[in-house]
C-alpha cells in the first residue's frame, strides 16, 4: 500500500463519526489535496472546547465563520465575539467566486451558498441588543476577583453585599455599590461597625479606586438593568437554524479590562443558570472568543483560577468554548490543556523566539508518521490548518493538514443598512434596550442621607434657639440680682432708713409738730 493510500485509509478512519457532524475540509498530503479524504467535526465533543491559532492573515476568523455557519444549519446556537468587526456578513449569502469554485472542487463537496439568522449585540454604543449585568448578579467573591482586591478589601466587599440584602438595598450598578461604601464609613458607621466590626476607610477608598479605574473602560454602562438574559443565546429561527449572536467589540479593544469582566460573567451565568447535560449529540451552546489574549492579558491570578474552574465544568451544562488566538501560548498552559479540539492556522518564524515558539506549538498535537510538524506549520497556506479533534472517546485524531472549506457566507462587512435592517427586525433590541433606573441602594441611601442631614440640621438650629434663649435668661437673672443685692446691702438699708427718718421730722415740722428726741 502506497503512502498516501495509508494516508487515505488513516484520515476515513480516523474522521467517521457515528453520530452528527460536518466537513471542515479536505486532508492535504504534502501540497496536495486528496479529494474525498474528509476532514470532518463531530458534534458530540464540541463541549470538549477548541482553539483555533495563527498569525495575522492566514484565516482564523474565516475558519470560525465556518464552524458558527455549519453549526447554525446542524441547530447549535453560537455567540461570536466579533473585534475586528468583519464576521457581520455571515447573515448574508456569499456572491460566489471561481475560486471558491475550484477550492470545493478538490475538497470533494459542493459549495451552496448561503447566509445564517444573526442577532447582534453590543456592550457599549454599537447598533444591537444591550448586553448589561447587575452588580448582585456577579456576587462578592466574584466581584473581588474582578477588582483584584486582598483578602482584607475582599472581605469589606462581602460585608457591603450582605448589608444590602439584610437592608433590602437592590445592587444593580456600580453607583449603587459605591452609594453604600460612603454609608458604611459615613451615616451608617456606627450601625455596621456594630454588626460587622470595624471597616478601614484606607480600604474602602482602595475598592473605590479600583471601581473608578474599572468605570473608565465604560464598565458604567455594563452594570445595570436590563439584565440579558442567557437563555436569549440559545434561540433557534423558524426554520431550525440555531441563532448566530455576533457581538460586536470593534471599540472596546483599548479597553480589555471590560471585555474580560464581561466574559468572566457571563461564563459565570451560564454556568449557573444551564441545567446539567452531560454528553449530548450536539451541544446547546459554542462561544467563540476572538482575540482570547485580550481577556487573558488583563486577567489577575485568581481571576484565572475562576477561569480554568469554569472551563472544566461548563462541558457539564452542553457549552463549548472555543479561543482564538495568534499563538497557543497566549492561553494559560492550564487552560490549553482543556481544549480538545485544535486548529492550527501557519506560524511564521521570524525570529529565534518565533521558531521556539513553533516548536513549543507542535508539542501540542499528536505524534504522526506523514509530516514535520515543525516543518509544515511554517508552510501553510491562508486557509489552510493543521486538524485534530477528539472522538466520542475522548481520543485525539490523527493530524490532518487541511485545506478549509470557503464560507458560505459572505466574507466581509455588512453596511450600515444592512445593520440598521437586523437591528430593526431584533427582539432583542426591544427587549434590552430600553434604559430603567429604578429605585435601587443609590436612591434609597441618598433619602437616608438627605433626611440625617435635615434632622441634623433641625437639631442644630434647635439647639442654637436653645442657646439663645439660655443666654437671654442669664442676662435677665444677672440684672436682677444686682439690683436685689444692692437693696439688701447692710449699709444701703442704713442710709436709707436715716434718709427717711429726716424726711419725716422735716415734715412734722413743718406742720407744727413737735417730734421726740
Amino acid at each position: 500500500m502506497s503512502n498516501q493510500d495509508q494516508f487515505r485509509q488513516v484520515i476515513e478512519e480516523g474522521y467517521t463519526f457515528q453520530g452528527p457532524s460536518f466537513v471542515l475540509g479536505g486532508a492535504m498530503l504534502g501540497e496536495e489535496t486528496l479529494t474525498g479524504a474528509l476532514v470532518r467535526i463531530p458534534l458530540g465533543t464540541l463541549n470538549r472546547h477548541g482553539l483555533i491559532a495563527g498569525a495575522t492573515g492566514t484565516g482564523k476568523t474565516k475558519t470560525l465563520q465556518i464552524i458558527a455557519e455549519q453549526l447554525s444549519k446542524e441547530g447549535v446556537p453560537s455567540l461570536l465575539m466579533d473585534i475586528k468587526g468583519d464576521l457581520s456578513g455571515i447573515a448574508i449569502a456569499s456572491g460566489g467566486h471561481p475560486k471558491i469554485d475550484e477550492r470545493h472542487a478538490a475538497i470533494g463537496i459542493p459549495f451552496e451558498a448561503s447566509g445564517s439568522p444573526v442577532e447582534l449585540l453590543t456592550l457599549s454604543e454599537e447598533p444591537g441588543a444591550r448586553l448589561r449585568a447587575t452588580v448582585v448578579e456577579f456576587g462578592p467573591v466574584l466581584f473581588s476577583k474582578m477588582l483584584n482586591l486582598n483578602d482584607t478589601q475582599s472581605g469589606i466587599v462581602a460585608v457591603t453585599f450582605q448589608y444590602a440584602e439584610e437592608n433590602k438595598l437592590p445592587l444593580l450598578d456600580l453607583k449603587d455599590f459605591r452609594k453604600i461604601l460612603q454609608w458604611i464609613t459615613g451615616e451608617g458607621k456606627e450601625e455596621i461597625e456594630a454588626d460587622y466590626g470595624r471597616i478601614s476607610t484606607a480600604s474602602t477608598g482602595a475598592i473605590m479606586r479600583r471601581i473608578v479605574e474599572l468605570e473608565t473602560q465604560g464598565a458604567k454602562e455594563f452594570f445595570g438593568e436590563t439584565s440579558f438574559d442567557v437563555d436569549d443565546l440559545t434561540r433557534l429561527d423558524e426554520l431550525g437554524r440555531g441563532m448566530v449572536s455576533i457581538l460586536r467589540l470593534t471599540d472596546v479593544q483599548d479597553r480589555p479590562k471590560l471585555f474580560s469582566t464581561f466574559m468572566l460573567q457571563l461564563l459565570a451565568e451560564v454556568y449557573a443558570t444551564f441545567p446539567e447535560e452531560g454528553d449530548l449529540d450536539r451541544p446547546k451552546l459554542v462561544i467563540f472568543i476572538d482575540e482570547a489574549h485580550l481577556v487573558f492579558e488583563e486577567a489577575t491570578d485568581a481571576l484565572l483560577d475562576q477561569l480554568e474552574s469554569i472551563i472544566k465544568l461548563i462541558r457539564s451544562k452542553g457549552v463549548g468554548l472555543f479561543f482564538v488566538t495568534q499563538n497557543p501560548a497566549d492561553i494559560p498552559s492550564d487552560i490549553l490543556g482543556q481544549l480538545g479540539l485544535k486548529i492550527q492556522h501557519a506560524l511564521r518564524a521570524f525570529t529565534a523566539k518565533d521558531r521556539k515558539a513553533i516548536k513549543l506549538a507542535s508539542e501540542n498535537y499528536p505524534l504522526t508518521d506523514f509530516y514535520d510538524v515543525d516543518t509544515v506549520l511554517t508552510e501553510l497556506g491562508t486557509g489552510e490548518a493543521l486538524v485534530t479533534v477528539l472522538d466520542r472517546k475522548g481520543r485525539p485524531t490523527p493530524l490532518a493538514r487541511t485545506m478549509l472549506r470557503a464560507p458560505e457566507s459572505r466574507m466581509d462587512i455588512l453596511t450600515n443598512s444592512e445593520i440598521k435592517d437586523i437591528v430593526q427586525r431584533s427582539p432583542l433590541v426591544r427587549k434590552y434596550n430600553q434604559e430603567i433606573d429604578r429605585e435601587s441602594a443609590y436612591e434609597i441611601l441618598e433619602k437616608k442621607m438627605e433626611a440625617a442631614a435635615k434632622a441634623e440640621h433641625k437639631a442644630e438650629m434647635e439647639e442654637q434657639k436653645a442657646k439663645a434663649r439660655k443666654t437671654s435668661t442669664r442676662s435677665r437673672s444677672k440684672e436682677k440680682s444686682i439690683f436685689e443685692q444692692v437693696m439688701s446691702n447692710t449699709t444701703t438699708r442704713q442710709i436709707g432708713r436715716t434718709v427717711a427718718r429726716e424726711f419725716t421730722r422735716g415734715l412734722l415740722g413743718v406742720l407744727g409738730i413737735k417730734t421726740r428726741r
